[in-house]
């Protein structure tokens, strides 16, 4: 069953000729989520359940200054132990003193520093056999190395040099029409298994006139066959065909002036160099599709140094498309399939009249009457 998509006004109603409706998007250009949160129940709690996914999608300035925090508290744990214990008073026997040499939150650092570092407590400080000061030092910095790792390999730093065209066109290809897309990677290494897929975010009234404010709708980069497979060592173009099953069916030029929708771009893949997943968005609106254009060439080979060069100043240029029409894809279909029948009609007619004779008989007495 064909899937239903939202109905549009006319370009030309009245109430929104020469109006251009500004659509405030979901999707930054640089992928980042233009969404809030809130009156999410138990937040806190939900959030320190994961403390470490939490540390790992925090900002830096907050982790760096969370684990200070750690190793100050740390610090003034053991002080804390050495005047619960009195061991700060000098009489005190050597024997019954948890920690030695401490006396000020000064001494207290260096004990912690020298315990956790394994540099030595000099003289004559030194620590009791029981003291787990070093054990629980050798924890924070284990916990805190793994953060530092995975925050540095985090797979949005790679998603980084993954390039979008800024502007998404729409042109003829092999008789079909299409929506284009510029991809490419800066990065020598290769992205292995490197996918994309597209979705187009609108409203839709349903037939019991329910309001879905952000219905979303599939759009197919070759899922089918393949083509949203790529291979980046240089810049793709990636083709969405505009055909019965895409949401841009009934969409022509003049109605993308008064559209309100969001076209979220995501390419996936596997990093050659760290082995992590890696995914780069970017999504398009309505101002930021170019009617009857398509991309220039930016890849030519060198016949001085045998090598295919890349320039990524033209990754954004496009030209125009001769004679490319303004309506819909759908009003294309529909002139391409009466001129069909218009020209289809003169050769049916000539092939009846054709096989009326093939099949009448011929009486021999009506033949000896004309002889």
């Amino acid at each position: 069953m064909e899937r239903e998509y939202p109905k549009r006004k006319s370009s030309t109603h009245p109430d929104r000729v020469g109006k251009r409706r500004r659509y405030k998007r979901l999707l930054f250009k640089n992928g980042d989520m233009n969404i809030t949160q809130c009156s999410v129940k138990d937040r806190r709690r939900r959030y320190l359940a994961d403390i470490f996914t939490t540390l790992i999608d925090s900002k830096w300035t907050y982790a760096v200054l969370l684990f200070v925090a750690v190793f100050l508290v740390n610090c003034l744990i053991w002080l804390l132990v050495a005047f619960s214990r009195q061991d700060t008073i000098p009489e005190k026997a050597d024997s019954a003193r948890c920690v030695y040499g401490v006396s000020s939150f000064i001494t207290a650092f260096q004990f912690s520093l020298e315990t956790q570092h394994t540099i030595g407590y000099g003289t004559p400080r030194t620590a009791n056999s029981f003291c787990q000061r070093s054990v629980v030092g050798v924890l924070i910095q284990a916990f805190m190395t793994g953060f530092i790792f995975s925050k540095l390999t985090l797979p949005g730093k790679r998603a980084g040099a993954i390039m979008f065209s800024r502007e998404a066109l729409v042109t003829k290809r092999d008789d079909q029409m299409v929506l284009l897309i510029r991809v490419g990677d800066m990065r020598r290494s290769q992205l292995m298994e490197a996918s994309i897929k597209g979705t187009l975010v609108r409203k839709r009234i349903t037939r019991e006139n329910e309001i879905l404010p952000l219905e979303q709708f599939r759009v197919d980069f070759g899922a089918s066959t393949g083509r949203d497979r790529l291979f980046l060592p240089f810049p793709a173009i990636v083709e969405h065909r505009i055909d019965e099953k895409s949401p841009f069916w009934d969409i022509s030029a003049d109605d993308l002036q008064h559209e309100q929708f969001e076209l979220v771009v995501a390419l996936a893949g596997v990093a050659e160099s760290t082995g992590s997943t890696a995914e780069a968005r970017t999504s398009y609106l309505p101002s930021e599709i170019r009617w009857g254009y398509n991309f220039e060439r930016l890849v030519t080979y060198q016949k001085e140094n045998g090598r295919y060069q890349i320039d990524f100043n033209k990754f954004n240029s496009t030209r125009p498309t001769p004679l490319f029409p303004r309506m819909s894809a759908r009003q294309m279909a529909g002139l391409c399939e009466a001129n069909l029948r218009l020209f289809d009609a003169p050769a049916s007619a000539g092939s009846r009249i054709s096989a009326i004779d093939e099949t009448q008989t011929v009486n021999p007495e009506e033949m000896d009457t004309h002889l």
